[in-house]
């Protein structure tokens, strides 16, 4: 019986982590915690809210105090700490909500870790979730390794690069185990559609603008979020103490081709006329410091720890786009509000 704390639970990749360990691990306890920002929603995690090895605790990771009460009250065998603010653009706008959840929230879940496990680490792993984005660009060549040299060029991925370093130094210091991953772009249900998957999805179903950035010709590598959530599956349980694994999807496009697929797609969902959502896209002014391209060389998962994805992209964005169609009432939801006027602001297109 062990009781997992995974933060950040309530979002988009955490949900499935989270639904992922409940219906897998029965004998596990598995604890949610969530400050349910504009992002995260208890929505969706609908399906397993009820079953006796789940619990949500709504606390932010900035609250110190909080962190610690939870680790005393649950006695925790491990974390996978996912919490995270995570969209460029809006860090950006507020940088330094981004070192606050990003950096010092990080630091008080590895303090409450390390003064609750008191040395004693034997079973217990601190596994941190990280992103690409720490490494950089690349050019139009070459992949990001678990040996890239650091490179962050946003706030957010600078802040996501300080809580990395964090997390290897309280190994290195405290001798605290831990393991780190650092993902590609993920797509898949249950996103908050300011991203460009889901954004584009709504937009097309609306016949409202597709706002592409520039000439549309950045690259990123696409990881289906329940191939993510498998990954971490695999490296919490077989991953090696103080090491560092890229989870990829071995999927690079160009978002300017990725859209051109989505729009044919819609179209055929929508019983539209082929090329007619191609008509929405609108090219806006590019953001500051756009890397051009990430590229993940996932191998060493694949051949230390035998994890690879399951979905070709093509496959895995259809299902996407089927579910969004099937689940209009959760896509209405969430972009009600606050997200609207953000939207707005960012874009500058109604």
């Amino acid at each position: 019986m062990k009781t997992i704390l995974i933060t950040g639970g309530a979002g988009f990749i955490g949900s499935h982590v989270v639904r992922l360990f409940v219906t897998k691990y029965p004998d596990y306890k598995i604890v949610n915690l969530d400050k349910l920002t504009y992002a995260g929603n208890l929505e969706n995690l609908k399906d397993i809210e009820n079953q006796p090895n789940y619990t949500f605790e709504k606390v932010d990771i900035v609250n110190e105090d909080a962190v610690n009460a939870l680790f005393a009250k649950y006695q925790f065998d491990g974390v996978i700490h996912l919490a995270a603010e995570s969209h460029v653009d809006r860090s950006i706008l507020n940088p330094l909500e981004f070192i606050m959840t990003n950096v010092l929230g990080t630091v008080n879940l590895l303090n409450a870790a390390k003064n609750n496990w008191k040395d004693n680490y034997n079973g217990k792993l601190f596994y941190h979730v990280s992103t690409d984005e720490v490494y950089g660009s690349l050019g139009e060549t070459g992949f990001f390794t678990e040996t890239t040299a650091y490179d962050p060029r946003s706030p957010y991925s600078a802040s996501k690069a300080s809580s990395d370093h964090f997390v290897r130094a309280y190994e290195n210091t405290y001798h605290l185990p831990i393991v780190i991953s650092n993902c590609s772009n993920n797509y898949g249900s249950y996103q908050f559609p300011e991203k460009l998957i889901p954004l584009f999805i709504n937009n097309i179903r609306n016949n409202k603008p597709l706002p592409v950035y520039g000439k549309g010709d950045y690259t990123r590598d696409w990881l289906y979020v329940e191939d993510h959530a498998t990954a971490i599956d695999t490296i919490f349980h077989n991953g090696k103490l103080g090491e560092t694994y890229n989870i990829g999807g071995f999927n690079e496009w160009q978002n300017i081709d990725l859209i051109r697929l989505l729009c044919t797609i819609m179209d055929k969902k929508l019983n539209r006329n082929t090329g007619e959502s191609e008509k929405l896209i609108t090219y806006v002014t590019d953001r500051p410091g756009h890397d051009k391209r990430y590229a993940i060389d996932a191998t060493k998962l694949n051949t230390e720890l035998g994890w690879k994805p399951s979905l070709q992209f093509e496959e895995g964005l259809e299902k996407t786009v089927d579910w969004y169609l099937e689940n209009e009432a959760w896509l209405n939801n969430v972009t009600s509000g606050e997200y609207l006027q953000y939207y707005i602001k960012q874009y500058q297109v109604g």
